[in-house]
């Protein structure tokens, strides 16, 4: 397994990680993602830990906070051996306090998380979402505060918009607060939105990407094929609905492309889909969920190799779309040209 710093910090974590979200399975809140248990939960992390999978990312929300418990039983005797990454801010009730980052929203949220996981202390620790409601220099105190005491290593975020991350770190910078060192977000060969802005943000201000739904929302799995309608009760027809649109023909072209190769390399299609995005630009890790031990293990195929510079251009071509204002046209000629070759890790922001 290839680690890497994630964004500019000195925390070091593998080109995969494991998305906790199928444990637990109670509950309304993304409660019927999966409904593994602790013992097989254990299993699960056991193959991670002999690949070299040391990250595990959580989140409260994660039906109710089963998700947590059960994490927290399969890394049980094994603290020092793994990163626990999870994050608050979403709505976990009907209260008023019960969602945000407010202080005490945030002090609450994490000691029910430490307790939950059954840990001392938080390796990564991220809002889920941008709280408008609350100023930013109250959440960014709050969590310098819960760093100084021990209970949070690192600080990161998830679903920000450039804006919103850029307003962050700028009054970390002034305050002399933690800055955030990751940013959790949705990127795929069929989603590519997260280049426009996000991308050059993270290079910038080294924010390194924990990419999550790799597969774009279960539709680069390799079963939705051009001219192979699925069928009508499976799984991924609930899935793709949750997921931002992409129009069939786009999905189409990009599957068409991911097969040639998969024929050319011997690689399943979602091996292809994932290694395309281990060799981005600030990509960190790419967080890999699954339901079983045959999910895991082919997710798994995905590193140790990597795609040829003509295949990764290939995918690229495929999948690209018309970037909107201002992006394109001279950001995206000029600007954006500059992050095409691939890096492994990101460099500190200047001091300048």
């Amino acid at each position: 397994m290839e680690y890497r710093r994630l964004g500019a910090s000195g925390l070091k974590v593998p080109a995969l990680s494991f998305g906790a979200g199928t444990f637990g399975g109670r509950g309304p809140l993304f409660g019927a993602w999966g409904t593994t248990d602790a013992r097989e939960a254990r299993r699960l992390v056991d193959i991670c830990l002999h690949a070299g999978i040391t990250m595990f990312d959580t989140a409260d929300v994660y039906s109710g906070g089963a998700s947590e418990e059960v994490l927290g039983e399969a890394i049980k005797g094994r603290r020092e051996q793994v990163i626990v990454s999870t994050k608050t801010s979403l709505p976990m009730g009907d209260g008023p306090g019960d969602a945000g980052s407010s202080r005490s929203r945030l002090i609450r949220a994490c000691e029910d998380a430490l307790r939950r996981l059954g840990t001392e202390y938080i390796d990564l620790f991220q809002l889920h979402a941008f709280d408008a409601g609350t100023p930013v220099e109250e959440v960014l105190s709050t969590l310098d505060d819960l760093v100084r005491a021990g209970k949070i290593r690192y600080v990161g975020v998830s679903n920000f918009s450039g804006w919103q991350a850029m307003k962050s770190l700028a009054v970390a910078e002034k305050h002399g607060h933690p800055r955030y060192v990751a940013h959790q977000v949705y990127y795929s060969l069929i989603g590519r939105d997260y280049e426009w802005e996000l991308m050059p943000l993270g290079l910038d201000q080294g924010l390194g990407a924990l990419v999550w739904s790799p597969l774009g929302w279960g539709r680069l799995t390799g079963k939705i094929r051009r001219g192979r309608p699925l069928p009508a009760g499976s799984r991924l027809h609930d899935t793709a609905d949750f997921g931002p649109p992409v129009e069939e023909e786009h999905l189409y072209r990009v599957v068409d492309a991911l097969d040639e190769i998969a024929q050319e390399t011997g690689k399943a299609i979602p091996q292809i889909a994932i290694n395309w995005l281990v060799q981005r630009p600030t990509v960190s890790s790419v967080i890999i969920g699954a339901r079983n031990e045959e999910q895991l293990r082919q997710n798994l195929g995905a590193v140790g190799w990597s795609l040829t510079p003509d295949q990764m251009a290939k995918l690229d071509a495929a999948s690209t779309r018309t970037a909107p204002y201002p992006y394109f046209p001279y950001q995206r000629q000029e600007g954006f040209a500059r992050l095409n070759p691939p890096v492994t890790e990101v460099s500190p922001p200047s001091a300048a």
